[in-house]
């Protein structure tokens, strides 16, 4: 016995090979047209996904630019901070120094003040003194 012979596959004219694909999409009530229809909008919704990664991406790098512009503001603040205190600290220690001075000065003029009262009552004794002996 012989065996009936199948029908190619394929064959060289493109219209025939779509023949049995359009009948099949038809078969699953789909038509052509529908089918591309529904490949463009699938094709839309995947480009537009794309978009929406993309300017989300964009968004991202944004937000770490201006994070990375906070940082280095941070820092910048930190470093004139850490000036501004050891401008302070030196300035204080100035003060301190400024008094200190003041004290020694002070001492010194009571030290003076006192020197000069002892030897006002040395001079009223003397005078004093003198006043007794020339009666």
């Amino acid at each position: 016995m012989t065996e009936p012979v199948k029908p190619a596959t394929r064959t060289d004219n493109p219209r025939e090979d779509g023949e049995p694909q359009r009948g099949r999409a038809e078969e699953h009530g789909v038509s052509v047209e529908a089918a591309r229809d529904e490949a463009e909008h699938v094709r839309q919704v995947a480009e537009d996904a794309r978009n929406v990664r993309d300017q989300q991406r964009e968004a991202l790098e944004t937000i770490r630019q201006e994070q990375e512009q906070l940082r280095n503001t941070a820092e910048t603040a930190r470093a004139a901070n850490e000036q501004n205190r050891a401008a302070a600290e030196a300035a204080r220690h100035a003060v301190v120094d400024g008094v200190r001075a003041t004290t020694d000065t002070l001492n010194a003029t009571l030290e003076q003040m006192k020197v000069v009262e002892g030897m006002r009552r040395t001079l009223r004794d003397i005078r004093d003194e003198h006043k007794l002996d020339s009666n």
